[in-house]
């Protein structure tokens, strides 16, 4: 892996950029909106971190970048569309200038993943535009048009690091990031997500083929999914997978849909199952991972949800525990339909991985 000689600046490399902000759905309400972006925004600004922030400057995605997780065809595409307007699908528009914000969003993607593995900074946060996790090799799909995480995990593998673990805990599949990686080992694929939902991948014997076959890890749980449901998930299956695959580089596909007020999906997740997450994830890293973990924004379309769980998301990343923040233990009692869920898919992996 290649990194700095040093132990990582004390920071929060932010990603941000106007551009983000420029994406919107020509006259008509749209889910994905800028408002979205000015709501992680203010909970960054009230974060009132002991981490300094370091504002990266990004620059768009280069063509060998893109064309890392992404088909040529597709990038001519995208890039004609540029000054017009439309809809690629009944769910995913584009504006005038949506294809620059896209091939920023992806560009300031690869600049965390850079300054993390400089050292400049202890950890990542990506507040992108459009979003990314279901844009497929060819194709924008589910309000995204350049996988952004797909982006920073191949940029990551180009600089030479042999591990990197995308969790996505999106209430949505993130059926573009996994096609692009089923058959790679050196890129561990865990997704939580609703299920049966949109967009009906995610099936628990997906599981990756040939020398990646392992490497996929789906959890598919049932509507009403709650933090003690979450919080399980991580103690049983993600956060054992975790600490055996040792990853040099955690990029977390962070939508905050799953949240309780979200209106698009039918979880209920709140502020204390994102932090629980979080928390079980940087106890197996090494450094409490620091160095090594980034959050990109994904989904989570209720403002006051997103801004909120993205704000105990960062508080964890400051250090602060779930007592300190003043959020409650998730409940131990898990109902019977998420119970099996995590049952069958303990048995699955368990051929793969010691859980």
């Amino acid at each position: 892996m290649q990194q700095g000689s040093t132990s990582p600046v004390p920071a929060l490399a932010l990603a941000d950029d106007p551009l983000f902000s420029t994406h919107h759905a020509v006259g008509t309400q749209h889910p994905e909106r800028p408002e979205r972006l000015e709501a992680a925004r203010a909970a960054l600004a009230r974060a009132d971190l002991a981490l300094t922030r370091l504002e990266l400057d990004p620059h768009d995605a280069t063509d060998e970048q893109l064309l890392r997780v992404h088909e040529q065809d597709y990038l001519e595409k995208v890039g004609r569309l540029a000054g017009k307007q439309g809809w690629f699908d009944a769910d995913t528009y584009y504006c005038a200038t949506s294809a620059a914000a896209a091939r920023r969003a992806a560009g300031a993607a690869a600049a965390l993943v850079e300054a993390l593995l400089e050292g400049r900074a202890s950890f990542g946060l990506g507040l992108l535009r459009p979003p990314g996790h279901h844009a497929r090799p060819g194709a924008a799909m589910g309000f995204c048009l350049l996988n952004n995480v797909a982006v920073a995990a191949a940029h990551a593998k180009a600089r030479g690091v042999d591990r990197v673990l995308v969790l996505d805990w999106d209430v949505h599949h993130g059926n573009g990031t996994q096609e692009m990686f089923y058959g790679d080992p050196s890129v561990l694929y865990v997704s939580l997500h609703e299920s049966p939902f949109y967009p009906g991948t995610g099936a628990g014997d997906e599981l990756g083929r040939g020398d990646g076959r392992g490497f996929t890890v789906n959890l598919p749980l049932a509507a009403g999914g709650d933090d003690a449901v979450y919080s399980a998930a991580f103690e049983r299956i993600v956060a054992p997978i975790a600490e055996q695959y040792r990853p040099e580089l955690v990029l977390v596909s962070a939508g905050f849909d799953a949240h309780v007020r979200d209106p698009l999906a039918g979880m209920c997740v709140t502020e204390s199952g994102y932090a629980v997450m979080l928390e079980q994830v940087l106890a197996v890293l090494p450094g409490r991972g620091a160095g090594r973990v980034a959050l990109l924004l994904e989904g989570g379309y209720d403002l006051e949800a997103l801004g909120s769980s993205l704000l105990a998301s960062l508080r964890v990343l400051d250090g602060h525990d779930r007592e300190e923040q003043g959020l409650p233990e998730p409940s131990r009692a898990l109902d019977a339909d998420n119970d099996a869920a995590l049952e069958r898919a303990e048995r699955t992996l368990s051929a793969y991985w010691k859980l």
